[in-house]
């Protein structure tokens, strides 16, 4: 394999955007290819990010010979079939969060992973930001005691479209899978799987949740307090508590720079921690760092994590009657 990691895009919506933005300040990767299914979006994409090779579909971008990882942009319930036949043509892959719409399909992406020997991971990019691995130092060193409950919002309010991402269940939409991924995620890496669920959602007009509320409790008594939503606008904030001080996540705490540190009988501790790019590119090069040592997952995102995370997710939707039409299918 080449010195550097040379990705390829499939699909050109914003996040694809976004990753392509991240990816020049990665200085391992070099952004070689895109593949969109029409040639007009194609070159468009390309055009604006000044990337050399231009597919005008998926099966041409994974039978590329000059790419070596791919990043899976598509709105989630196609995940699962464009990571499958990345993986199958040999490329590693870098999906967008959520995984895919459920732990099944999750698992059934994992397997072909193993056995085509195929690094996969989650772009949960948050896990690798500065500022987050800093408030994980923090915690392990014992800064606040034992992690007892961690509060996170994610929530915001759009329009209404029947047809459009957030809204449509053909397409995936609502606020769990969209946004309560980052704060499900938040809480089981800092509480492990939990025992028992409680949630509450309210379904809007179009069958998807515009917003949730939870709460999830972990062995020894340790909880969590999330939401998400896609029409309430909320602070976007995190608080971890233990029991000898706290940390909390300034907003928008999901791509966060900021945190403070509390604890008892001291003065509060601020930290800011600057992103470098737009923090797309710290997820970018830990797949180049697994890929350059010959790894197929990452020790941070690994796959056991992402699973919990789905599996989570599957228990939250199943309390609050959330289903989607594509699922069963895969």
């Amino acid at each position: 394999m080449s010195r550097k990691i040379r990705w390829g895009i499939l699909s050109t919506g914003s996040i694809a955007k976004k990753f392509a933005a991240g990816l020049k300040s990665s200085p391992q990767a070099e952004l070689v290819a895109v593949g969109s299914r029409r040639k007009e979006t194609a070159d468009a994409f390309a055009d604006e990010f000044d990337i050399p090779r231009r597919h005008a579909s998926y099966p041409s971008l994974v039978a590329d010979a000059e790419v070596d990882a791919i990043y899976v942009a598509t709105p989630h319930p196609m995940h699962h079939d464009d990571a499958i036949l990345c993986l199958e043509a040999g490329k590693a892959v870098l999906c967008e969060k959520p995984f895919a719409m459920n732990e099944l399909q999750s698992r059934e992406m994992m397997e072909v992973a193993e056995r085509c020997g195929i690094f996969l991971m989650e772009a949960m990019w948050t896990r690798f930001l500065p500022y987050y691995r800093k408030m994980r130092e923090l915690i392990a060193d014992g800064a606040i005691g034992e992690v007892r409950t961690v509060l996170a919002d994610f929530g915001f309010r759009a329009g209404v479209n029947p047809e459009g991402r957030l809204f449509s269940p053909a397409l995936g939409g609502g606020g769990l899978l969209d946004v309560g991924v980052y704060t499900v995620a938040l809480a089981n890496d800092l509480l492990g799987e939990p025992e028992q669920v409680a949630a509450l959602a309210d379904i809007g007009t179009t069958g998807i949740d515009e917003q949730a509320a939870c709460v999830l409790k972990y062995g020894g008594g340790r909880l969590a307090s999330l939401f998400s939503a896609v029409r309430t606008s909320t602070p976007m904030e995190a608080t971890v508590l233990g029991t000898e001080g706290h940390i909390r996540l300034e907003g928008p705490w999901w791509r966060g720079e900021k945190f403070t540190l509390c604890r008892a009988g001291k003065d509060a501790e601020q930290f800011h921690l600057p992103l470098v790019g737009n923090g797309y590119n710290y997820e970018a090069d830990e797949v180049n760092r697994c890929l350059l040592q010959g790894r197929t997952q990452s020790e941070t995102v690994p796959h056991a994590d992402t699973l919990r995370t789905m599996r989570t997710l599957d228990r939250i939707r199943k309390q609050v009657g959330l289903t989607y039409p594509m699922e069963g299918q895969a």
